[in-house]
């Protein structure tokens, strides 16, 4: 059945896709006729308000055998981790860093995509659209008779362990380890799982997810459009009398509301509000090839713009594999001071700055304007190797989520989850002063 999943490419285009058992399922003309092909009922999803302008304009048309309004009520539920409350401790300045998030096995706990969803940080006002939260994702169970909907924000979903089988109502996507989707605002989904699983989930409110504008660069590079991939159209006609529960997060709090069919009855859609996902190894890396580092900036897959020219709400960043050619440079990331936030996560291997401590399924946070930069291993080690074209990251992907906004803690993260590396800040203690007064130009440390 995976094998069989087919996409569309492009990012952000106008697609459209019919299930294959129902052809001519989208009418021709228009999106609303009197009589829909096949009885059925047409319904618009929109992503932006109808007066956004063209170029930003997110719509799709669904064509489904019932509409999405046919539930029961919504009554509040628990929420476990999931929080939007971000004044639950004291700030903390420190760098932090967290130890592999820990996955309860079934047989103690089951877990699945929803109520494995744990609040680490975030920032901003729900109910204003301003503002992003970073989630941890720990599931060992699939969402069975259940979907969710988020109608605060988009969700970037990058999965450590475990591949994810994500049915929504455009469509099914497989996304594995190095694969990243983008859930956007308002599309129900559902998670299946096939062991022990875990990922991280980048939200942000208000905006959507674009593609860096390239600049000098050109017209080609870093992540090229045609790799993202949309799912094509796919439905069942499945009933389950009062049984399937529609779970939604609205202004940080869960509701779930009951109803008689499954919510994955689109039969056909068209238009450019979807969900997609992206392989990170197809990204076109730009790198220094004289001298020095290029900044960060360069290795940005998506980013979510403010009202600030050149500032995001939040960007993703990637650290893949690359060639390092850079001459009479220290190689490895520099000491920095960012007025930016910077999380950061191990999707496999090692990190390059940090080979010890910082593992996959792990993370870090650097505060706006809090030190960082390699530790005392790395820094002597970079600073007397004798300097070769050579391989970066092989094998690994590190990955970031940076925002302009200054992000709280939340509980869980800081108390809760018993994962904070209490020790991290040990990983610098060995730098030691090289200064020589006497001596411009020293041959290398000693």
């Amino acid at each position: 059945m995976l094998a069989d999943l087919k996409y569309m490419s492009g990012f952000g285009n106008e697609f459209a896709s019919e299930d294959p058992r129902c052809p001519g399922a989208l009418p021709e003309g228009q999106n609303n006729p009197q009589v829909c092909p096949y009885n059925l009922y047409a319904e618009q999803l929109s992503g932006s308000a109808f007066t956004c302008p063209r170029s930003s304009n997110k719509r799709s048309w669904l064509y489904r055998i019932l509409p999405s309004v046919s539930h029961k009520p919504f009554e509040s539920i628990d929420q476990g981790q999931l929080t939007h409350n971000w004044d639950e401790v004291e700030p903390d300045p420190n760098q932090l860093r967290w130890k592999p998030f820990e996955i309860p096995k079934a047989s103690q706990k089951k877990m699945d995509f929803v109520s494995g969803l744990h609040t680490l940080c975030g920032a901003g006002d729900i109910k204003s659209n301003n503002g992003i939260a970073i989630h941890i994702f720990i599931c060992n169970t699939s969402m069975v008779n259940r979907c969710f909907y988020n109608s605060d924000g988009d969700f970037l979903i990058v999965p450590q362990l475990g591949k994810l089988l994500i049915y929504t109502e455009f469509g099914k996507m497989l996304v594995e380890p190095n694969e990243i989707c983008v859930i956007q605002r308002g599309m129900r989904f559902s998670v299946d799982v096939f062991e022990e699983t875990r990922g991280y989930i980048l939200e942000v409110y208000g905006v959507h997810f674009e593609l860096p504008d390239l600049g000098p660069i050109g017209a080609n590079g870093l992540a090229n459009p045609r790799d993202f991939l949309v799912p094509v159209a796919w439905y069942e006609d499945r009933q389950v009398p009062s049984c399937y529960t529609v779970i939604n997060k609205y202004q940080g709090k869960l509701f779930a509301a009951k109803q008689d069919v499954s919510p994955f009855n689109v039969v056909a859609w068209h238009g450019n509000y979807t969900p997609y996902k992206y392989n990170l190894e197809n990204f076109m890396v730009i790198n220094s090839v004289a001298y020095d580092h290029a900044d960060p900036s360069i290795f940005t897959v998506l980013t979510a713009k403010s009202v600030r020219p050149g500032v995001a709400i939040a960007d993703f960043v990637i650290f893949p594999p690359r060639w390092g050619v850079a001459d009479h440079t220290f190689r490895p990331p520099y000491y920095h001071r960012n007025c930016m936030s910077e999380f950061m996560g191990l999707i496999k291997g090692h990190y390059e700055a940090k080979q010890e401590g910082f593992q996959p399924g792990g993370g870090s946070l650097h505060s706006a304007m809090t030190p960082h930069g390699p530790d005392g291993d790395c820094f002597e080690k970079a600073s007397k190797t004798k300097l070769e074209p050579e391989r970066i990251a092989d094998g690994t992907m590190a990955f970031m989520f940076e925002t302009s906004l200054s992000l709280a803690v939340t509980k869980w993260g800081l108390k809760m989850c018993n994962c904070l590396d209490v020790n991290y800040y040990k990983c610098w203690e060995t730098l030691r002063s090289h200064f020589t007064p006497k001596s411009r130009n020293p041959t290398g440390h000693k």
